[in-house]
C-alpha cells in the first residue's frame, strides 16, 4: 500500500502547477492521479479559465490524453488535436483543450502514480518551449514520491524496533544497561531519519539549480526580446527558491491577506520593479498599479506611515 501524500507536499505541488501555468501561459496545469480504471485531478493550477477541479474523475480510455502518456510510458505532445486524427475526438475536447503536453509520474518501484500535464485551447509556443522544464518538474514530484517511500520504510523499522524494545523491557526489566543501549540505538535511528530528510532537501535544491535553472536560462535567451517574458522568468526563479526553502511565516501571513493580483504586484515590488515597469509587464495602466499598491499598503497598515513598502516586504522574507 502506497503512503498518503502529506498536506505540506500537496501545497508545494500547488505552487509548482501555479508556476507552470504562469510561465507557460496555459489555463490548466495539472497533477493527475491514477487508480485504475480511474484517472483523477489531484492538484490543479489556480489559473484563469481552468475548467478542471480537484477530484474531477475520468475513466481511462484511448480517447484520454493522459492514457496516451501512460501507453507511451513517456511524453505525449499534441500541438493541435483538431488537426490530429488520433486526438480529434478526445474527451478533453468537451472543454476545448486542443493543446496538450504530459509526462508520466511513477513511484520508485515503477508503479504508476499519475501524470503531470498542461492543456490549452490554442497552439501555445511558450508552453512548447517549456517542455523540458515541465519534464524536470515531473522529476521533482517523483523525488517526493521516493522520499515518502523511504520515510514510510523507516517508520516501519522504527515501529519494529520499538516492539522489540517493549518485549525486552517486559522480559529483562532489571537490565537497565541493555535498555539504555536500545534507547540509544533508537535515537541514532531517529537522527538518521532527520539526516535523510536534510539530505533530501539538499538534493532537491541541487536538482532544481542543476536541472531546472539551466532550462530557464535557455528560455531566457529565447525570450531576450520579450521584456515581459523575462520579467516573469525573474519571478519564476524567485519562486523556485521558495519551493525548496522555508518561506517566512510572517511573509506567508501577509501574502494570505492579498488578492492574487496584489500578491503578483507585491512580488514584483520585492524584486525591485517600479510602478512603470509593473504596469508594462501586466499590460495595465499605471493608475491601476498604483491603486493595487495603495491597497497593499492599507492591508499592511502603511498608509501615512512614511515607511517603504519594498523594505517592509523584504524584511518579512
Amino acid at each position: 500500500m502506497k503512503p498518503q501524500i502529506p498536506k505540506k507536499t500537496v501545497e508545494k505541488w500547488q505552487r509548482i502547477v501555479d508556476l507552470i501555468a504562469r510561465v507557460a501561459e496555459v489555463p490548466a496545469s495539472l497533477v493527475m492521479r491514477t487508480d485504475a480504471p480511474y484517472h483523477s485531478v489531484f492538484v490543479t493550477s489556480r489559473s484563469e479559465n481552468n475548467p478542471y477541479q480537484v477530484g474531477c474523475q475520468f475513466t481511462l480510455n484511448e480517447k484520454l490524453y493522459c492514457y496516451g502518456v501512460l501507453q507511451n510510458d513517456g511524453e505525449l505532445f499534441v500541438e493541435d488535436a483538431t488537426c490530429d486524427p488520433v486526438w480529434s475526438d478526445n474527451d478533453d475536447m468537451e472543454n476545448g483543450m486542443t493543446f496538450y503536453i504530459g509526462y508520466p509520474l511513477k513511484w520508485p518501484d515503477g508503479a504508476i502514480f499519475g501524470t503531470i500535464c498542461v492543456l490549452d485551447s490554442r497552439r501555445n509556443r511558450r508552453a512548447t518551449l517549456f517542455r523540458e522544464g515541465l519534464k524536470e518538474f515531473a522529476g521533482v514530484i517523483e523525488a517526493d514520491l521516493e522520499l515518502f517511500i523511504e520515510i514510510n520504510r523507516r517508520i516501519e523499522l522504527e515501529a519494529e524496533l520499538q516492539t522489540t524494545l517493549d518485549e525486552l523491557e517486559l522480559r529483562v526489566a532489571d537490565r537497565t544497561a541493555d535498555l539504555e543501549e536500545a534507547n540509544t540505538a533508537l535515537r541514532v535511528l531517529l537522527g538518521s531519519v532527520e539526516k535523510a530528510r536534510e539530505e533530501y532537501d539538499l538534493t532537491l535544491l541541487r536538482q532544481i539549480k542543476g536541472l531546472v535553472m539551466p532550462h530557464l536560462a535557455k528560455l531566457r535567451i529565447r525570450l531576450k526580446d520579450d521584456p515581459t517574458g523575462c520579467a516573469y522568468l525573474d519571478l519564476v526563479e524567485d519562486q523556485l527558491k521558495s519551493i525548496t526553502a522555508n518561506v517566512s511565516r510572517n511573509l506567508m501571513t501577509v501574502m494570505e491577506k492579498l488578492t492574487p493580483v496584489e500578491r503578483e504586484i507585491a512580488q514584483m515590488i520585492m524584486h525591485g520593479q517600479s510602478t512603470k515597469e509593473i504596469a508594462r509587464i501586466l499590460s495595465r495602466g499605471r493608475s491601476t498599479v498604483e491603486f493595487h499598491r495603495n491597497n497593499i499598503r492599507s492591508k499592511l497598515d502603511l498608509r501615512h506611515s512614511g515607511k517603504n513598502l519594498r523594505s517592509l516586504l523584504l524584511s518579512l522574507h
